[in-house]
């Protein structure tokens, strides 16, 4: 029951970091509607940025702030591809999160870089503590930002662009803060996961599109008739939830190389969900008003 234990409570803290990924993906697959797979590119360069500054001696807040900035970088490549080259959408992040790939090997000249000898941000204080005061932060500057203009217009660029055109506005103005903000929030998670973990790695962007999905659809499905919870509580509590089931799994024998199988199968499970049973429970409670 301890190791039990022991494995929820690492899989909510990770959850936690991952809840600030989500919250990042969220703001272009969700609000934007721009399939972004930089993501897969700025996670990793956040997490090396990281772990290079804290290896060079400086402040592992410091090394936070260049993850954002590394993703901030990100964002802005894949909008160039997707402004100035006309690249389409998809292929933008598959093309920045290849070059990325190089340059994170180049960072330091290694694939992996440890920094569990180094101070982090933690220090004496409990992670989960650290970790949920950045998620809380990030949650409400997040929701701040969408109630005002700026992030109205953000939301309205991904349901109808001829909307903000007829308003006097260019939606690809909105498409680059989405792109922008989405990949410093990634390349933010990136440097708290190098925090938490003690190591950056080249192979921690892989798959991650599908933990970043995994976490907005568990997060939609969760009291999915409700108007109560936000975008963001529904990204911080789906990533949860999500590391809380394959942490689950492992514990009960899953070998740890079939984990991205599993998530997977997560994802399509909750898809399935949405798509035939929701609807079917959505109809019963209907006719059953009706009656």
């Amino acid at each position: 029951m301890t190791v039990l234990l022991n494995i929820m409570a690492s899989s909510v803290e990770i959850g936690l970091v991952f809840g600030v990924l989500a919250m990042g993906y969220m703001l272009t697959y969700k609000i934007l509607e721009y399939y972004d797979l930089t993501l897969e590119g700025s996670y990793p360069l956040g997490a090396f940025l990281t772990a290079a500054a804290i290896t060079s001696g400086l402040n592992p807040y410091l090394g936070l702030i260049l993850s954002v900035i590394g993703g901030v970088a990100a964002g802005s490549i894949t909008y160039f591809l997707y402004k100035k080259v006309r690249v389409e959408p998809l292929l933008t992040g598959i093309l920045t999160l290849t070059m990325l790939y190089s340059v994170n090997l180049k960072i330091k000249g290694v694939s992996n870089i440890p920094v569990a000898q180094y101070p982090s941000i933690f220090g004496s204080v409990p992670k989960w503590i650290i970790l949920i005061a950045f998620v809380l932060i990030i949650k409400v500057l997040i929701d701040y930002f969408l109630r005002s203009e700026q992030g109205y217009l953000l939301k309205v660029t991904g349901n109808n662009r001829k909307l903000v055109k007829a308003l006097g506005k260019d939606p690809d103005t909105y498409v680059f803060w989405g792109l922008i903000i989405s990949n410093a929030l990634i390349g933010l998670a990136g440097g708290l996961m190098t925090n938490y973990q003690g190591f950056a790695d080249i192979g921690m962007g892989t798959a991650m599109i599908v933990t970043g999905l995994a976490s907005i659809i568990i997060g939609d499905t969760i009291a999915k008739n409700s108007n109560k919870l936000r975008d963001t509580t529904r990204a911080i509590l789906g990533a949860i939830v999500y590391r809380i089931i394959s942490g689950i799994a492992i514990y009960f024998g899953l070998n740890p190389n079939d984990l991205k199988l599993i998530t997977a199968l997560i994802v399509i499970a909750f898809i399935a969900y949405n798509n035939y049973l929701g609807k079917k429970q959505y109809r019963k409670l209907v006719r059953d008003v009706r009656n």
